[in-house]
């Protein structure tokens, strides 16, 4: 049996090649990227962070702006970036799709876990609490116990 080669493959030749998913996702980046740089062109007092080109399908270009203020503000630019669009992209792209999207930028919050807490309770509060239990009944008593127990972790 032959021995198998151990030269290293040079992985540069995947970001390279015209052809591959890969090669489709760097393609589809960069005329993101273009189409972009002519919102920014044309509409210069839009700041960077209101609007986002979402993605690109058949021959129009979504883009989604956080309110609908900067919704108005493409409308009116509308035509003036399908003109350029038509020009850079050779008649590929003739069409804009505004949405409005007010929550993509906010983070979401983490949810909490009520058993991960770790929240101590004194021990003149487990004392009360013990006193309670003992006058309370037999399934309420066990609770109550066992959140008076708390305290002495």
């Amino acid at each position: 049996m032959a021995r198998k080669s151990r030269i290293p493959t040079d992985m540069s030749a995947l970001f390279n090649s015209t052809s591959g998913t890969l090669a489709q996702i760097a393609a589809k980046t960069n005329s993101l990227t273009v189409l972009s740089d002519i919102v920014r062109q044309i509409c210069p007092d839009l700041p960077a962070d209101v609007f986002k080109i979402a993605n690109f399908k058949a021959n129009a270009i979504i883009i989604e702006v956080k309110s609908a203020v900067w919704s108005q503000r493409l409308q009116f630019e509308r035509m003036n970036i399908c003109r350029e669009l038509t020009q850079v992209t050779n008649n590929e792209f003739n069409q804009i799709e505004i949405k409005i999207t007010p929550f993509r930028h906010k983070v979401p919050e983490k949810t909490v876990i009520p058993n991960a807490i770790n929240s101590k309770i004194s021990a003149a509060t487990a004392a009360d609490l013990l006193k309670i239990a003992a006058t309370a009944p037999e399934s309420l008593r066990k609770k109550i116990e066992k959140l008076a127990a708390h305290a002495n972790k």
